[in-house]
Formats: structure tokens, C-alpha cells, sequence
């Protein structure tokens, strides 16, 4: 997601706030908010994947191998 798109999200909701949307600009508001927040899961989902912890014997276990790649992640 860059600037751009955010940028754009921000004056959509700023204008439906002050003076309403037409039925394009609603559609358009929808398509970019579902592409911001799934940008944000997978920048999350990336950041969760490169966590590892060590164990209480000593070994580390990643976190990413063991349940990143589950379905529905």
C-alpha cells in the first residue's frame, strides 16, 4: 500500500464526512480500506513469521515454521 492509496482513503473519508460520496466513490472507499487492511495483515503476518523463541531446555523454535503456515493465516 503506498502513500498514494492512503492518501486517497484519508480524502474519502474526509469528504464522506462533510458532503457524502456517490455510489463510485463508496465502491472505490470499500476496494482501497479491504487493500489497506490486507496489506497490514501481511506485513503483521510477515513481521509474526520471523519470531523465535527459546525454550525452557534451551532450544529455539521458530515461530514462523511452526505455525505460519497453517490454512486460514
Amino acid at each position: 500500500m503506498n502513500e498514494q492509496k492512503i492518501a486517497r482513503i484519508n480524502e474519502l473519508y474526509h469528504k464522506s464526512k462533510a458532503e457524502g460520496l456517490t455510489e463510485a466513490e463508496q465502491k472505490e472507499q470499500q476496494i482501497l480500506r479491504r487493500e489497506y487492511i490486507d496489506s497490514f495483515r501481511q506485513n503483521l503476518r510477515s513481521q509474526l513469521d520471523q519470531i523465535s523463541i527459546q525454550e525452557t531446555d534451551g532450544s529455539i523454535t521458530n515461530l514462523g515454521e511452526k505455525f505460519g503456515n497453517k490454512k486460514g493465516n
